[in-house]
């Protein structure tokens, strides 16, 4: 699938679930309205749709959420999905999780063919965590770490910076991430949905993080790619990767891969614009040719890129939709 760019389109992102067991300050509302259950897609029809963008070309799939995880039979869908990765059709399965669940399910991800999955992780301390994700604990969080390294799963950290809350903590979770293993990324808050707050107060630019963490750390730029926006370097005292993710200082739209499956069926061809397709009406259609010309069409208007704004006389979200809507 090449959009009208020239871009190539290989990497689907799908949120399973628009539902979480936090409730982080910069992604929802303490207050949120979840889909009622007859608007989710049914995990028969998100492998059915996974399917089809596989038979058109996609050679990854993350599934996210909300949390992913905490959606009833979800392993029923890694199953599913694992067989493009038995056949060669798909060279990557995997997933971002808040790490809750991972105690139960990561021998089980492994087996069926995970190699890798993003945890997010914004903190280290107790306190901070509890007070970000608005009733989580991090011990769960930990303890699910350890299942995954048990596993044998790699795993790369999500961190959000955000000012006067984790900005001080880098230098920890560098040493920390070194000490487990574990790459680190570092991701700017981004204007997406009503979170009943002020951005402006999150927004922390990634330029200035890095000059800091450069007065301590050897980073040293690399070309590794994972099909994502991130731009890695590698820490030299730790010999592990630290990723910034910068949608707000320096968009990553011209090597832009990708397009976001919602649980309802709606495909979004940018993460920060409101141009979607319904995918839900042509899957239901049970006509093969029907989903994929429409498949064909939404590819067909994917856009150039993003204009993502924080500032105090534009102290709005760039688009409604919360990320966990999207898929984070």
């Amino acid at each position: 699938m090449i959009d009208p760019f020239g871009r190539e389109v290989s990497y689907l992102r799908v949120s399973v679930t628009d539902r979480c067991d936090f409730r982080c300050v910069y992604c929802m509302s303490e207050d949120m309205t979840f889909l009622p259950k007859d608007e989710v897609l049914s995990l028969e029809e998100l492998d059915r749709l996974c399917s089809a963008f596989v038979a058109k070309g996609v050679r990854k799939i993350r599934l996210t959420g909300g949390e992913p995880l905490v959606r009833r039979n979800i392993m029923w869908l890694f199953r599913r999905l694992g067989r493009h990765l038995d056949s060669g059709a798909m060279d990557e399965l995997t997933v971002t999780t808040n790490g809750t669940q991972l105690h139960r399910y990561a021998q089980e991800l492994k087996a069926i063919g995970v190699k890798r999955i993003n945890v997010s992780l914004d903190t280290l301390d107790p306190e901070v965590f509890q007070r970000l994700t608005r009733w989580g604990r991090i011990d769960k969080v930990l303890d699910g770490l350890a299942a995954a390294k048990r596993a044998g799963l790699e795993v790369k950290i999500n961190a959000v910076a955000l000012k006067d809350v984790n900005e001080h903590e880098f230098d920890r979770m560098l040493t920390w991430c070194g000490e487990e293993g574990f790459d680190l990324t570092l991701i700017e808050t981004m204007p997406l949905g009503d979170i009943g707050g002020d951005r402006v107060e999150q927004y922390l630019p990634l330029s200035v993080v890095r000059g800091d963490l450069e007065k301590r750390w050897t980073l040293e730029d690399l070309d590794y790619q994972t099909g994502g926006p991130a731009r890695y370097t590698r820490v030299a005292e730790t010999g592990k990767r630290l990723g910034f993710i910068t949608p707000m200082t320096h968009n990553f739209c011209e090597s832009c891969n990708r397009v976001r499956l919602t649980c309802r069926g709606i495909l979004y061809m940018c993460l920060g614009q409101d141009d979607d397709a319904d995918l839900r009406r042509a899957l239901r259609a049970n006509d093969e040719g029907v989903l994929s010309a429409a498949i064909d069409e939404a590819i067909g208007r994917k856009p150039k890129g993003h204009d993502f704004v924080i500032s105090r006389r534009d102290n709005r979200p760039a688009v409604s939709r919360h990320m966990s809507v999207t898929g984070g």
